[in-house]
């Protein structure tokens, strides 16, 4: 199915987009005005705080989607055996935590009362990749092994 590849290839450019999206807008209090935060304004900062949560936000956000992706591609033109979909499966979830994680912030965030934060259109391209790859890839297993590579 060329629509698989088509699809899956899509989300090589569509990731990156994501990344340098803003995910939210957020300040002290609506007054002082909003700063945009992307995925990578956020690892930015992280890197500065703390190395260790910079280092798993990094795997979750950036390198388990893209591999998943780059993994996916790879079985639908045939370069990857299928029996390698279980741990791609794996790390389209650990992908799918950084979303919840964001979710998470943003919930308790907006509890506080002195922050304001307002949910951009980055968090929504970022999950709509992360929900796609897992579409892909179940679309990927269901597909019989010489359908796939058409």
């Amino acid at each position: 199915m060329p629509f698989l590849r088509l699809a899956t290839l899509s989300l090589l450019v569509l990731y990156p987009v994501a990344w340098f999206a803003p995910l939210m807008r957020a300040g002290l209090l609506p007054i002082f005005g909003l700063s945009e935060i992307s995925v990578i304004t956020g690892l930015q900062s992280l890197w500065d705080s703390d190395i260790a949560l910079a280092l798993i936000v990094t795997a979750f956000a950036l390198f388990a989607p893209y591999l998943k992706t780059v993994g996916l591609l790879l079985v639908q033109f045939h370069l990857l055996d299928r029996r390698t979909l279980p741990a791609l499966d794996i790390l389209g979830k650990l992908a799918m935590a950084d979303v919840f994680l964001i979710a998470l912030y943003i919930t308790l965030a907006k509890g506080i009362g002195y922050a304001t934060i307002e949910v951009a259109w980055g968090l929504y391209l970022f999950t709509a990749c992360i929900l796609a790859s897992i579409v892909l890839s179940i679309l990927t297993k269901r597909c019989p092994e010489s359908a796939v590579g058409q």
